[in-house]
């Protein structure tokens, strides 16, 4: 009997079957009243599992909407976007939703935190959503980030700092197979951003997710595998 010999994989296939995160080719342009400003003009970029990366760049660059698009809350207006295997190029909004609700999570400039909700309530809101609650490592992200005396609290009564915080322990909660992360630390004293960088590198080390910061900070940014940076819509060669 004779046994077919298994397909081989091409370098480059293999290659790119390892990586979580794949953009190609992106282009993104918005409308103004003085015309089209082109701000992606054919994005390349790839991040592996358990890798993390720092995406820098003047403002304006496109850091933030690079992000946007990768995170499924905006649209692209050509290329590519591949994200464990999905294509988000081609979800619709509601395809989008459900993956940032299963496969990512977002620390935003904004906070983004639920007013109505207290501050436990917020940081365990993503996680409960997407079935993942682990309360011993919520507690630890609670203890780690200081809002043990802030959780009974709701969002408007807490400093931009604290509020980060909150925010920042509602992604890790989750323990995304992608993290991302648009300049998180710029409400934090040095010591609770250095706290932050340690959580996220060891929920990368410790699950394998991918780790895509945009910061401004060249010592954090050092913190991290890979540093690319962004300049008039695309990637400058290394």
């Amino acid at each position: 009997m004779t046994v077919a010999a298994p397909a081989l994989q091409a370098p480059e296939a293999a290659s790119a079957a390892q990586k979580l995160l794949r953009v190609s080719r992106l282009t993104k342009t918005y409308e103004t009243p003085q015309g089209r400003i082109p701000v992606l003009r054919g994005v390349d970029l790839a991040l592996a599992r358990g890798e993390s990366m720092a995406l820098m760049g003047e403002s304006g660059s496109g850091k933030s909407t690079l992000l946007h698009l990768v995170g499924g809350l905006d649209a692209a207006d050509s290329g590519e976007i591949v994200i464990d295997g999905v294509e988000v190029t081609k979800l619709s909004d509601g395809g989008r939703a459900e993956l940032r609700r299963e496969t990512l999570a977002v620390v935003f400039q904004q906070f983004n935190l639920i007013p109505s909700l207290t501050i436990r309530a917020n940081v365990a809101f993503q996680a409960r959503l997407a079935g993942r609650f682990d309360a011993a490592w919520t507690d630890e992200l609670i203890r780690r980030l200081g809002l043990e005396k802030l959780l009974e609290r709701y969002p408007e009564q807490l400093s931009g700092g604290q509020q980060q915080r909150a925010a920042i322990g509602r992604a890790l909660a989750v323990r995304p197979r992608l993290l991302l992360a648009d300049e998180p630390t710029g409400n934090l004293d040095e010591a609770t951003a250095d706290e932050f960088m340690a959580l996220a590198l060891d929920v990368v080390a410790a699950t394998g997710c991918g780790f895509l910061m945009v910061t401004h900070s060249e010592r954090l940014a050092a913190k991290l595998q890979q540093r690319v940076r962004l300049s008039s819509g695309v990637i400058d060669a290394p």
